[in-house]
């Protein structure tokens, strides 16, 4: 039986191409205990508005090289619960439906946060629930007897769950061992976005910003826009 594995740090709010992986997984890996990188999108996210694009930026506390992101603190001396809400709420002041999107954004605010990680998880299964992508399993890398790092580790974990299938975005072209996946009998394929226009406010459309961009301008029917399929890696390679 075919089953396929997707393997990703967790992000704040992510994408629509974060949930198109999500769509496609039968099992997906938040693989939070790896070391945090500054300038990730697992603490920070675009949103669109009439001046351009902004970040939404989650601020950490007392954070020092080398941490893993399930170890990074959110600084909760500042209200950026409130902050945040507040630049999606002006930012989306004529988008159709601007409360559902508030609404997901306070039902994830309303968890008990103290990890970067915790929120953006939490972020992932609001936007993964409200558009009802009930397909993947999730599950904590964390919580798996897999040690190791790189190409290894993911293989390992892919194997550990039974994956016959390992889905990725376009970043790991540039370190995975695609050979250690083949010889363990498992395929490898990346995302072929296809970063489908939606109605958008504020000019030309762009596919990189918050997945609740797709929320506040379409509600649940903007789930015909996940829909991107994948490349065997040999193809996308090429």
């Amino acid at each position: 039986m075919s089953l396929n594995i997707v393997i990703s740090q967790s992000m704040y709010f992510p994408w629509v191409g974060m949930l198109e992986q999500i769509r496609l997984a039968d099992v997906f890996v938040h693989y939070d205990d790896v070391q945090y990188s500054r300038g990730s999108f697992t603490n920070r996210v675009q949103v669109k508005g009439p001046k351009g694009v902004s970040w939404l930026t989650l601020p950490l506390r007392d954070f020092h090289f080398g941490q893993r992101i399930d170890e990074v603190m959110l600084d909760d001396r500042t209200d950026w619960r409130a902050k945040h809400r507040d630049i999606l709420r002006q930012n989306y002041l004529k988008a159709p439906f601007r409360e559902e999107m508030l609404s997901l954004v306070d039902r994830v605010f309303a968890h008990d946060l103290v990890t970067v990680a915790d929120v953006s998880r939490q972020s992932m299964l609001e936007l993964a629930t409200y558009f009802k992508l009930h397909r993947a399993r999730f599950v904590f890398s964390s919580d798996l007897p897999i040690d190791g790092a790189s190409s290894e580790r993911v293989c390992d974990i892919v194997e550990h769950l039974g994956g016959t299938n390992y889905i990725t975005g376009h970043g790991a072209r540039n370190y995975l061992n695609h050979g250690l996946f083949e010889s363990k009998g498992i395929s490898v394929a990346y995302m072929d976005y296809q970063r489908t226009p939606y109605p958008q406010l504020h000019g030309d459309f762009t596919p990189y910003v918050t997945a609740l961009d797709l929320v506040a301008n379409c509600g649940t029917d903007g789930a015909v826009m996940i829909h991107s399929g994948t490349l065997d890696w040999k193809e996308f390679a090429a």
